[in-house]
Parts: C-alpha cells; sequence; structure tokens
C-alpha cells in the first residue's frame, strides 16, 4: 500500500462519507428500539424496506446507473435480500427487545470475525493469527458485557435469547457481505444491485409479517413514521452505497474500521437516551472489546506474509474483490 493510501483518510472524500456513515449507522441503533413499540418487529422492517426500495432505485438512476442485471446477479440480490434485508434485520429488531441498543451494536460489530472465517473456507482468504488473537480479546470483552447485561437487566426479557437473536442476525449480514463479493456483483452497479436486493429482501419481509404477525397495523404516531423514513432513507439509501464505496477505495480491511466508531457512537447514545449503567465490569468489557476490535482489525488489514498467517484454504471459485468487513 502506499503512503497515498495509507494517508487516504485525510482526504475530505474518504474522510467525510467515513464520518457520515458512521454518525449514521450509530444512531439507527436507538431509532430501531422506537419502531418496535406498538408494532411488529417484521412489520417494522417491511415498513422500513417498503421506503428504501423505490429510494434506492431512485438514486440508481439519478446517477444513471442502469436497473438491468443479468440473471447470476438477480440470483446474488435475491441471497442479500434473504441474508441482509430480511435475516439480519429480524433478528436485529427481536434482539433489541431483549438487549439495550449499544450491546446489540457492539454485538454487530464483532461481524469481521465470521466475515475472516466465511471469507477462508468460501474465497480461500488467508487470516493472520494477530487477527485470531485480536478477535479473542474482542469477545471476551463482549462476555464481560453481558455478565453485566444480566446483572444489570435493563429491559424485561432474556439477555441470553436476545445475544443468541443477535449472533444469527450478525452471521446472516456476513455471509451476504461474502457472497456480494462474488463475479455475479463486481461488474454491476452498487445502487442497482442494492435497488434489486431491497426489492426481494421486502416481498420477504412482507411475506415473513404477513405469516407471523397478521394483517399490518399502521401507527398513527408520527414519530414512528419520521423513524421509519430515517432508517429507510438515511440509514439504507444513503449509508449503504457510501459504505460499499469505501470498502472499494480503501480495502475491506480499513473499510471496516467505520465500525469502530459505529460501535463508540451507539455506546454513546445508549448511555444519553437509554440510561445504560456503567459499571465496572461494564468498562472492562467495553475497553477489552474496543482494543480486540482494534488489534483484529490492524492484523487484517497488514498482517505480514507468510508466518503469521493461518494457511488459506483453496477454492476453485476465487473471487476478486474483498467482502465487507
Amino acid at each position: 500500500m502506499s503512503d497515498t493510501s495509507a494517508h487516504s483518510f485525510l482526504s475530505p472524500r474518504i474522510a467525510l462519507p467515513f464520518l457520515l456513515t458512521a454518525l449514521i449507522w450509530g444512531s439507527t441503533w436507538y431509532v430501531i428500539r422506537g419502531q418496535i413499540d406498538g408494532v411488529s418487529a417484521h412489520w417494522a422492517i417491511a415498513y422500513r424496506f417498503a421506503l428504501a426500495t423505490p429510494g434506492m432505485f431512485v438514486l440508481a438512476r439519478i446517477l444513471r446507473k442502469p436497473l438491468a442485471m443479468p440473471g447470476q446477479a438477480h440470483l446474488l440480490a435475491l441471497a442479500m435480500g434473504l441474508f441482509q434485508f430480511s435475516g439480519n434485520y429480524t433478528f436485529v429488531y427481536l434482539s433489541e427487545m431483549h438487549l439495550t441498543s449499544g450491546i446489540v451494536a457492539l454485538l454487530i460489530g464483532m461481524m469481521m470475525v465470521p466475515n475472516a472465517v466465511f471469507g477462508h473456507f468460501l474465497l480461500g482468504q488467508p487470516v493472520t493469527r494477530g487477527f485470531v488473537g485480536g478477535s479473542a480479546i474482542a469477545l471476551s470483552g463482549i462476555a464481560l458485557l453481558l455478565v453485566n447485561e444480566a446483572q444489570v437487566a435493563p429491559l424485561e426479557g432474556s439477555v441470553v435469547l436476545g445475544a443468541v437473536m443477535a449472533v444469527i442476525a450478525m452471521l446472516s449480514a456476513s455471509f451476504a457481505n461474502v457472497i456480494q463479493a462474488g463475479p455475479a456483483g463486481k461488474d454491476v452497479a452498487l445502487p442497482s444491485l442494492l435497488g434489486w436486493a431491497m426489492l426481494y429482501g421486502t416481498t420477504i419481509d412482507i411475506c415473513l409479517a404477513l405469516l407471523l404477525s397478521g394483517a399490518p397495523v399502521f401507527p398513527r404516531d408520527p414519530q414512528f413514521w419520521t423513524g421509519t423514513a430515517y432508517l429507510a432513507f438515511a440509514g439504507s439509501v444513503v449509508t449503504f452505497p457510501l459504505y460499499y464505496a469505501l470498502v472499494r477505495q480503501l480495502g475491506a480491511g480499513r473499510a471496516a474500521y467505520n465500525g469502530v466508531l459505529v460501535v463508540v457512537i451507539a455506546m454513546v447514545i445508549s448511555t444519553v437516551m437509554e440510561g445504560y449503567h456503567w459499571t465496572a465490569l461494564a468498562i472492562a468489557g467495553a475497553s477489552l472489546a474496543m482494543v480486540g476490535l482494534v488489534i483484529a482489525l490492524r492484523a487484517r488489514q497488514a498482517g505480514p506474509p507468510g508466518g503469521d498467517q493461518l494457511p488459506s484454504v483453496p477454492s476453485a471459485a476465487r473471487m476478486a474483490a474483498s467482502p465487507e468487513a
């Protein structure tokens, strides 16, 4: 990596979208809590992406990107819709019924771990030992946070169930991140691919909502629809293209620093808005988690070739692009 690219975070074209994405995604964790009060999580998700989908297609046309895609790209979009815009968000919303938004954000922030595992076994990408060590530190910190959560119990619900749902959400999103790096998606305009993925995901979300929650309920509270619009347009239409562009410009490892900043913002908002109680155990856990995240990300980005890497797994369908971290 050249010196120029190493300092590219100082460039406004990198720094501004990097900060904007982190600020928006850091705030969405708290906004989600207002969407699961008075309406089922399934319908809340369906409403969100029913608004986001046309917005993404409009963005694609504004950017003069073709909406037509080959058949393989549509299969990819369908898989992304299932795992990213349905499975991931379904379990995120359900998890927030049991855990504070900051804790859920921190659990999802560990997505780099399954990203590395999926990338290792599906794409043959190497994993550094430093990455494994940093991930272990971060996981130990999260374990302390969950122990603290169980002791404080700020919400009515099961900490274990909430954690399990957050992990399922993380795995679902991680799988979508890895498969989008394949040949079927690398030559397709991001707004177009995301628009179709959201369309397929919204269709699945509506079917799930009808099956699991019955007829749609339309809340009368304007704040619900304001929050839904914020999640749809700011939290989806604006941020997903920005983030994927950062991945292309910085590489997956460096772009993943965005996730660390998202966690910090989410935890601050949770402290202010949800009254998250910072005990000594919670401080220790958060510190370990953040240190581990940074160590893991830096190791994945700059791990030396050869001895510091775990053996890669050969892949017949090795993919050219790096998965989102």
